[in-house]
């Protein structure tokens, strides 16, 4: 059985290295966290990536809420942080009505083929997460949800979230469940019973919120955790 995965959010080098140290799997790098997470500049992903070795997934977002904006400089935007050695990334689109806008998507991971992706919190806002789910699941590199399973957070996403992992394997359902957003320390012990496998956290990891980089420690207990 493989390890369960630690995703942590990180802002910069010294983020990444104390999350690294305490354990974590994987890196979510992102700017702006008053935004909710936008896409880091080509330099500071390339000082991230020089301080771990862990993977990172780069967010391609380049404006709050979850509209794509302007669509050529968020595809030249990701060329850029391939051509400087991004291979994993974050996003995901929608329209004014909630629904997932498939075609800015779909545009976005062509400018990435041959990256692996996950599909951000947008599908938490969406007015259809099934449909959305069905609209998206063969992109290709697409092989991670990250939800909470409701836009509130964990725990009014609960019943959505077991019902999802209860579908794994069908069409739309193929793609891996990470668990964030609301997450606490107490989910942790019923949801790995339930199953689930990868979690992503940010602010919990961090001494006080945003305003405070991320602690070594605080990462080494939710690795402690996930692994009990």
């Amino acid at each position: 059985m493989s390890r369960p995965i630690l995703e942590v959010i990180a802002l910069t080098p010294q983020d990444a290295q104390a999350a690294e140290s305490g354990g974590a799997d994987r890196l979510e790098l992102v700017t702006d966290m008053a935004a909710d997470g936008l896409t880091p500049s080509v330099e500071d992903f390339a000082r991230i990536r020089a301080a771990v070795g862990i993977p990172l997934r780069v967010m391609l977002r380049i404006r709050d809420g979850f509209a794509p904006g302007d669509l050529d400089e968020l595809c030249a935007r990701a060329g850029a942080l391939r051509a400087e050695g991004a291979e994993e990334f974050v996003l995901g689109f929608l329209d004014a009505a909630g629904a997932v806008d498939l075609a800015a998507t779909t545009a976005v991971a062509e400018a990435i083929a041959g990256c692996r992706w996950t599909f951000h919190r947008a599908i938490d806002h969406s007015a259809d997460r099934a449909a959305l789910r069905a609209a998206v699941g063969a992109l290709p590199g697409l092989d991670t949800f990250l939800t909470s399973g409701a836009a509130a957070g964990v725990d009014a996403g609960r019943e959505v979230l077991a019902a999802e992992l209860a579908r794994a394997g069908g069409p739309g359902y193929t793609q891996r469940i990470l668990i964030g957003g609301g997450l606490r320390a107490e989910h942790l012990e019923e949801l790995r019973a339930e199953g689930f496998d990868a979690f992503h956290v940010g602010g919990a990891v961090r001494a006080d919120g945003w305003r405070t980089p991320v602690d070594e420690a605080k990462v080494a207990e939710w690795r402690a955790l996930i692994d009990a």
